[in-house]
């Protein structure tokens, strides 16, 4: 948590740390990763885990490694690689040699494995039981070793709800039955299931199981272990301490997490690993259902729309009824008479084609129903066809995350208001707080009676930062509180897709030093008078970003505006009571010859004050003649904007057109 990597432009980083893609990148393709464990040796960390090959569709060992504490990763390749399908690579310290307990229960047993050039090279030790035991660890515990599983293989087994515990002198066997095995078999949302490595805090050991109620690793359960003995075993639920994911299928682990490993660094600290997904398990499955579910409804709609019409006179063609099939031989002349199918059939032909007459009898599209009918068959047919498509192709429906180099990082909303917009606040909090990298929102409070935390519905901390004096420069105030580098100053009253904020995101992180926003303006001529987006537009180009809807540097941009250069461009935004933003663009390209903005389009924006009239800048005209003035004092105090222009579509991502 709150790691810094400056030369990543990850501030700070964030989850997910490890995903398929990046396992893809190192060469070997991945449709998912899972069941990770860490294995500490001094200031390395070492992450073994799960990658499902996704040209084989088989369960390979993957490894990677860490020499900042987790902030970033470097994929090591493939550590164990099988005929069969492998995942849970519980990795333990016995005699001096480092060994892997993998699950492979597709073989039928329980294997382990003994490094011979660590962490990439790996040699069979030992078949420790002949029994397809999945998700198992070893344990050193009162004088001996423990070893959980699961085996679905036997008759009466609740699957992802049996455990089996079994003992011995040393990891390498030989093993014996616990007495009162199978410990558990019972629901599988009860965290029989192990998931992950167990730890011991305090003196105490607890194990980590998976509730797979609602789907398969929904979510993880810890328990205290109170008695482990040859013939006693109990333990109890304790709470994790862990908060669920509050941002839906926005966040990496939003649908379900089944996996925990948490070690004790030699610093004292607890590092954790745990891996999640966004959907639940066959969401894809149940996607390909639905749309197809919806395209057979469009068939049905086109063909009710072809009976009221006429174009359609009935709804089996009669030469697919068994009594239309033109000339038949005796043989099936005989089938058809005593079997029941076909008369049922027929019947059921017959009684489907007359369907048609009488919807055609009931419905007439001459009348003001009929046409009602028929367009409102139509409406829901263009639905169910766009339903169908957005089901098979559409995705997950998340809106995720850019990742910079491999990683996620986060940043903080900050917007300025008052009491009167109240409404907007409320819309804007709901929404922004479940894009995936918001971190925090800040509300600048300009004036007015101050909200209560608890009128939000928000997925993120909200904080109320209430100010003495109603001024847009508050805006940019340096605030230490802030614990990202970027901030995404957004106005209450605009709302984007999580998708575009996360674009606009991923662009700053590619552009630190600039301006990046959804808002563009280009400044020229002799006379500077300030202009809409089309001005930009017909001249193919802007040199100002709107800081209402922009990404800036925490670190930067609070200083350079509150700076003492800056100080007679202040007191223009007090007496006009405008323009904070187009100070800033002004202050940001008199520190550099560079290029100090980036536009990124957005998919679509909302201006919710039209909604609630409470819209600061009514009066279009009045409002572009006062920018007008701020751009004829700041060109004076600052220097020019027109010889920076930027061309749009200049970009490689193809998000400034």
């Amino acid at each position: 948590m709150n790691i810094w990597k400056d030369q990543s432009a990850a501030w700070p980083v964030a989850n997910p740390v490890v995903t398929c893609a990046s396992a893809s990148g190192s060469g070997f393709p991945s449709n998912f990763v899972a069941d990770p464990f860490l294995y500490i040796q001094g200031d390395v960390l070492y992450l073994f885990f799960e990658t499902k090959n996704s040209i084989t569709m088989q369960g390979d060992i993957g490894v990677a490694k860490s020499v900042d504490n987790g902030a970033t990763w470097q994929q090591l390749g493939i550590a164990l690689d099988e005929d069969w399908h492998l995942s849970y690579p519980y990795v333990f310290d016995y005699d001096g040699n480092i060994y892997m307990m993998p699950e492979g229960s597709a073989k039928g047993d329980l294997r382990l494995f003994k490094a011979v050039n660590f962490p990439t090279k790996w040699t069979l030790e030992k078949i420790l039981l002949k029994k397809p035991l999945v998700d198992s660890f070893v344990i050193p515990y009162g004088g001996k070793f423990w070893l959980f599983g699961s085996d679905h293989s036997g008759i009466g087994t609740e699957k992802n709800g049996q455990l089996e515990i079994w003992y011995s002198t040393s990891p390498l066997g030989p093993w014996r039955p616990h007495k009162k095995n199978p410990i558990y078999n019972t629901d599988k949302s009860m965290g029989a299931r192990n998931g992950g490595r167990p730890f011991v805090y305090e003196g105490n050991l607890y194990r980590v199981g998976q509730d797979c109620g609602e789907t398969y690793g929904r979510r993880i359960r810890v328990f205290k272990v109170e008695i482990l003995t040859r013939d006693e075993f109990k333990e109890v639920e304790v709470s994790l301490g862990t908060q669920e994911p509050t941002k839906g299928r926005n966040a990496w682990n939003g649908a379900r997490n089944h996996h925990l490993d948490v070690q004790q660094l030699s610093s004292g600290q607890w590092v954790g690993v745990l891996d999640g997904d966004r959907v639940p398990s066959g969401d894809t499955n149940r996607r390909f259902i639905l749309g197809c579910a919806s395209v057979f409804a469009v068939a049905a709609l086109v063909i009710l729309v072809g009976l009221l019409v006429g174009a359609v006179n009935s709804i089996v063609p009669l030469s697919w009824c068994p009594h239309n099939m033109g000339k038949r031989s005796d043989a099936l002349l005989s089938w058809e008479k005593p079997n029941l199918l076909s008369s049922k059939l027929r019947l059921f032909c017959s009684r489907l084609n007359r369907a048609s007459s009488f919807l055609r009898a009931k419905i007439n599209v001459n009348t003001f129903t009929g046409r009602l009918v028929i367009v409102l068959t139509i409406l829901a047919s263009m639905v169910l066809v766009c339903l169908g498509v957005g089901y098979i192709y559409g995705g997950s429906g998340a809106q995720e995350p850019y990742p910079l180099n491999d990683q996620y990082s986060q940043f903080t909303m900050l917007t300025m208001t008052y009491d009167a917009r109240l409404w907007n606040l409320k819309m804007y909090v709901k929404h922004y707080s479940r894009c995936s990298s918001v971190r925090e929102i800040v509300v600048v409070w300009n004036k007015g009676k101050l909200p209560d935390l608890s009128e939000f519905d928000s997925a993120v901390p909200v904080r109320i930062r209430q100010e003495e004096k109603n001024s847009l420069n508050n805006r940019f105030r340096i605030d230490p509180k802030i614990r990202t580098r970027a901030v995404l100053e957004l106005d209450d009253d605009i709302m984007m897709t999580c998708d575009d904020v996360e674009r606009g995101f991923k662009v700053w992180r590619d552009h630190p030093d600039r301006i990046v926003g959804f808002y563009p303006r280009l400044v020229n001529g002799k006379t500077l008078k300030y202009r809409a987006e089309r001005h930009a537009r017909r001249h193919n180009g802007y040199n100002m970003i709107l800081t209402g809807a922009a990404f800036i540097d925490s670190q930067v941009a609070f200083k350079r505006y509150w700076s003492k250069e800056a100080q007679a461009g202040r007191e223009v935004v007090d007496e006009l009571f405008n323009c904070e933003d187009v100070l800033l663009n002004y202050l940001y390209a008199n520190s550099t010859s560079s290029k100090t903005v980036e536009y990124v389009k957005p998919a679509w924006a909302i201006d919710t004050s039209k909604f609630s009239s409470v819209a600061i800048s009514r009066n279009t005209q009045a409002h572009y003649k006062v920018r007008s003035i701020c751009l004829e004092k700041f060109a004076q105090m600052y220097g020019s904007l027109t010889d920076r222009k930027s061309e749009f579509g200049r970009r490689k991502d193809g998000w400034d057109v």
